[in-house]
């Protein structure tokens, strides 16, 4: 007669740092998997009880007590099903990245994480250690052999069949792996293999929801042992998902789990972004966003971007005309707030700016104008933000895009003034191309299609364009993916067939640049290499390639 087990994976956002909250929630969880949904298992994500990432947390000592004794309580609770919950687990002097199952009033098993990702946003050898007897986690529900792993261990061949050695015949993968655009295609075919390689199902589950930087996008798996794989569970969303899992066949059957209507590019990164603002913002105390509406694209969709994260009554837009802005510019900006329901505030910078031009001429006297100016402008509007921002509570968020984050086209406290940045990781033609895609869901054309058309330009002087500094966009966001991204040298673009005089401007200025991105606003990671502690190089630095 075949065995069923039905797993119940909790694909939540659990906060950082909320160890009692975590562990009140989970509590209560584990009952609602056990008695809503009749589960002989439930699995939580990857360091559930503490967050993901804890970072420097895990250095307090108070801070491990403070998890271990919530594992301890969490455990106490545990009846008539078997729980699965991350946590970090000290053990004397070292600290280990564990999972622990927890069954009839107490904590059965533990296992730690094998491999430990060092790459990347990850860094995780900092914190945690490695157990050197890397023993393999296999436990007994309705006589069915089950075996854990955590996140980065299923990219090893050699943790999965060992696992599967010692008698697994279902492996429970516990993760905490953030969005990247591109890597569910990479995540999928893994499973596929580890699951024809070894002969046994695989259920995947992944944390939801934004952390500073990172925004997890769920997406949760599950993979028949023929390497079969589920549609992945919708991202970014807080769910149930409910499998049951034939371990005859060796094949799973959705119980309740909602798939993506939308898996493409656009629609991924879109609502990425969408939850690190509403995350950011929600776990922080921010009920209202600020913004400087320029009528220019990037602020343009910062705004939409905004509303569908907190809804257009707590948002509210900044119009802050100066003597070079043009009348189609506050025009689109009125526009696009009428057609979202925003409130638009003006405040004209020109008295400000004329003020500081008095206050400077002597000392000023006999130099040109150049970008000093045209930076004073920008400080001042930054200045009234923040003000606002002050004066009434609230976020701002600033609206500068990858491209200008890159090559420093973008003002330190001034037009990068802000707590957060939310196309911080999309270059200028992203932001374009994802413009687009928005205008064609739901809402209508939410960013004027007159602001996707015209060319770029901060108008911080007479007829000023992007492009009398930079580039064309398409040019330099292809140098700036290499150089960047795929951390190609100067020679290697060059010989992509590049122009070398315009290759070396962009370098040049990407590393001249890293002394404001250093103290720029955290954004959420969309791509394979974000600037903060995906990228880190020094200020001081004399590579040159």
């Amino acid at each position: 007669m075949s065995q069923t087990l039905r797993i119940a994976m909790a694909q939540f956002d659990f906060p950082v740092g909320d160890v009692a909250g975590n562990r009140d929630r989970i509590a209560r969880m584990i009952a609602e998997a056990r008695d809503d949904y009749a589960a002989d298992i439930v699995l939580f994500p990857e360091l559930a009880l503490s967050g993901y990432p804890p970072e420097d947390l895990l250095y307090r000592p108070s801070f491990l007590r403070a998890c271990d004794m919530a594992m301890n309580e969490l455990a106490k609770t545990v009846e008539g099903i078997v729980a699965v919950v991350g946590w970090p687990q000290a053990a004397g002097s070292v600290v280990y990245n564990a999972a622990s199952v927890l069954r009839d009033r107490g904590i059965a098993q533990t296992y730690r994480k094998r491999e430990l990702p060092n790459y990347a946003v990850f860094d995780e050898r900092r914190y945690f250690d490695v157990d050197p007897d890397r023993e393999d986690c296999v436990f007994q529900v309705k006589d069915v052999p089950v075996g854990l792993l955590i996140c980065e261990d299923l990219w090893f061949a050699e943790s999965v069949a060992s696992t599967v050695a010692a008698g697994a015949e279902l492996v429970l993968v516990p993760n905490a792996s953030p969005f990247e655009r591109d890597k569910h295609a990479q995540r999928d075919a893994l499973l596929a293999q580890r699951c024809r390689e070894t002969g046994v199902g695989i259920a995947y589950l992944n944390l939801v929801g934004g952390q500073d930087a990172l925004v997890f996008d769920g997406a949760s798996v599950v993979c028949d042992a023929d390497g079969s794989a589920s549609p992945a569970a919708a991202a970014f969303t807080d769910q149930w998902l409910v499998v049951d899992y034939d371990a005859t066949s060796r094949k799973f059957r959705p119980v309740q789990w909602m798939d993506d209507g939308d898996e493409s590019r656009d629609a991924l990164a879109w609502r990425a972004i969408v939850r690190g603002i509403r995350d950011y913002c929600g776990k922080n105390g921010f009920k209202k966003v600020w913004l400087g509406l320029s009528g220019g694209i990037d602020s343009s969709m910062v705004m939409a971007l905004a509303v569908d994260a907190l809804g257009a009554d707590n948002v509210t837009a900044v119009r802050m005309p100066s003597r070079y802005t043009a009348d189609l510019s506050n025009d689109l900006a009125q526009e696009q707030c009428d057609a979202l329901g925003v409130k638009l505030m003006t405040l004209p910078i020109e008295k400000p700016f004329q003020a500081y031009l008095d206050t400077l001429a002597d000392t000023f006297a006999g130099s040109p104008v150049d970008t000093t100016e045209e930076n004073l402008q920008s400080r001042i509007r930054g200045a009234m933000l923040m003000a606002l921002s002050n004066k009434f509570g609230g976020l701002l968020l600033t609206t500068g895009n990858k491209s200008e984050y890159a090559v420093g086209y973008a003002t330190i406290y001034g037009d990068m003034c802000g707590g957060y940045a939310p196309i911080k990781d999309l270059y200028k033609t992203e932001v374009f191309a994802l413009s687009r895609w928005r205008n064609t869901v739901g809402g209508g054309e939410v960013i004027p299609n007159a602001v996707i058309e015209r060319p770029p330009s901060a108008e911080l002087r007479d007829n000023q364009k992007d492009q009398d500094s930079l580039p064309p966009y398409d040019v330099l966001d292809a140098i700036l993916f290499r150089y960047v991204d795929q951390e190609q040298s100067r020679d290697e673009i060059i010989a992509a067939g590049f122009d070398q005089a315009t290759v070396d401007k962009v370098v040049r200025l990407v590393r001249i640049s890293e002394w404001k991105r250093h103290q720029a606003a955290p954004g959420p990671k969309v791509s394979r290499r974000a600037f903060g502690r995906e990228r880190r190089y020094p200020i001081t630095n004399g590579w040159r390639s």
